[in-house]
């Protein structure tokens, strides 16, 4: 909603090599082949086309719908939002299981694998709902644990997948390429969502029924999607961290290889000089993003939670009406995407974020006086999710790319998970907020809540006017 992602010369495609044996996990001073850096790319690509499917039927309007029809309160709504974002407090831990790791895909599979499975359990318990073995208010404590340790697991693989993805693509790539394949999951949203929406709207059997059988295809899509980072180069975290360095990228990087008494390669590391170690909290400019960061998510989750239930629930509109508004904004999030890409590489990320920052703490100004007319079904809420998919697109890119150039690549896992932990608290606790504030309409109710976030939305870009990009000053 007001939000929760490579230019080479073959297709985007995903084109599968035949392999016989599992990739040997690299040092990060092996200089990487072009091919194989094309086909990890391609492989990350159909990952996260896979996983937009799979998370079309694990969160958003889908599963918000699918609450609302269990009769669940606001603050079930702000715990759903609020879990995700404070399940990021174990990120650090996640970061420090995988340094002690020796392959970037096995530990990604323990993690990400296994909380997406748990979501069967939710697909068991529709079941149980229509056979009358449990009720709705134990289906929605069993969402809420699912989403809960679905999400803990995922918290303890996130870090450890940013670095994996850092070290694999070339940094003068990386706004084009993560805007390619943010523009890749975007159109399989732009697509998926709306068919999902009418089939759970129109299943023979009921909407939680018909939630149910799309939930059981994204599961398995989602696993399908794990898959493909088979493909992608491998790397060895514990050999990452032998090399010191914030700016130098792996594919750049020439090894010095010797033959010992078998005949076997192997590999000398020789850190460049003059490079010297940070301590995270030493890092004043890494300190300075993340109050920003911190204060940026605060404030967006304030609200931001709270537009689905607005629709479902205060306009009572249909659950196909809201997901073709979200198709909408993945358009626009499509359209956009490459344009902020390139755009990224060639001004910086900071820039960018400022002013469409601004933009984007005006918005929910915007939503004052929505009702359930005509002119707002037709037209305003269709421009407000457009207007929101240009403008987040470029916000979510930039915030990745900024954090990638800022962290140094020794034990870059541990600086991404802090930052995510510390924007997960605060996101948490916005959303929590939030969702006394819808509570208790004395408070303002929803209309209070958007101008408050608003607000804090304008106040949380100071810090970021003082934040600096690499190589951009």
């Amino acid at each position: 909603m007001d939000s929760v992602q490579v230019e080479t010369t073959t297709p985007l495609t995903l084109e599968i090599p035949q392999i016989s044996l599992p990739p040997t996990a690299l040092s990060p001073t092996s200089r990487i082949p072009k091919d194989a850096i094309r086909t990890s790319l391609k492989a990350s690509t159909a990952d996260s086309v896979l996983a937009a499917v799979y998370s079309l039927g694990t969160g958003g309007i889908l599963l918000s719908n699918f609450l609302v029809e269990l009769g669940a309160s606001p603050v079930v709504f702000g715990m759903l939002c609020s879990i995700p974002m404070l399940v990021n407090l174990i990120q650090p831990l996640g970061a420090y299981l995988s340094e002690r790791s020796t392959s970037r895909f096995q530990y990604s599979l323990r993690t990400h694998g296994i909380g997406r499975l748990l979501w069967l359990a939710l697909v068991i318990g529709i079941v149980g709902v229509s056979l009358e073995v449990i009720n709705t208010h134990q289906l929605v404590i069993l969402t809420l644990l699912i989403v809960l340790f679905s999400n803990l697991l995922g918290g303890l693989g996130t870090a450890s997948w940013l670095s994996w993805v850092a070290m694999i693509v070339p940094r003068r790539l990386r706004g084009r390429y993560f805007g390619t394949r943010n523009s890749a999951a975007n159109l399989t949203n732009l697509v998926c969502v709306p068919m999902a929406g009418l089939a759970v709207s129109h299943w023979y059997g009921g909407t939680l029924q018909g939630y149910g059988v799309v939930l059981l295809i994204s599961i398995v899509l989602g696993i399908a999607g794990l898959g493909c980072q088979y493909f992608q180069v491998d790397m060895n975290p514990r050999s990452q961290n032998t090399y010191y360095g914030n700016s130098t990228q792996i594919s750049e990087i020439q090894p010095e290889v010797r033959k010992d008494e078998s005949s076997e390669v192997v590999q000398s590391i020789h850190p460049p000089q003059n490079q010297l170690t940070h301590s995270v909290w030493k890092n004043s400019n890494f300190l300075r993003f993340l109050l920003y960061f911190s204060f940026w998510n605060l404030a967006v989750n304030l609200s931001s939670p709270f537009f689905n239930l607005y629709m479902l629930d205060t306009l009572d509109l249909d659950v196909s009406y809201v997901t073709i508004y979200n198709s909408l904004q993945a358009g626009a999030t499509l359209l956009m995407l490459i344009l902020w890409g390139k755009l990224a590489d060639k001004i910086g990320n900071r820039p960018i974020l400022i002013c469409i920052g601004i933009l984007v703490a005006a918005t929910p100004l915007l939503w004052l006086g929505i009702g359930a007319n005509h002119l707002d079904i037709w037209l305003w809420l269709p421009l407000l999710h457009i207007l929101a998919g240009g403008t987040w697109a470029a916000i979510d890119l930039c915030s990745n790319n900024i954090q990638l150039a800022i962290a140094p690549i020794k034990n870059q896992s541990i600086y991404f998970a802090i930052a995510a932990a510390v924007a997960g608290g605060s996101g948490a606790l916005g959303a929590t907020i939030g969702s006394f504030i819808v509570q208790f309409a004395q408070f303002g109710g929803l209309v209070g809540l958007f101008a408050l976030s608003s607000l804090f939305r304008l106040a949380a870009l100071l810090p970021l006017v003082f934040v600096k990009e690499p190589e951009r000053g």
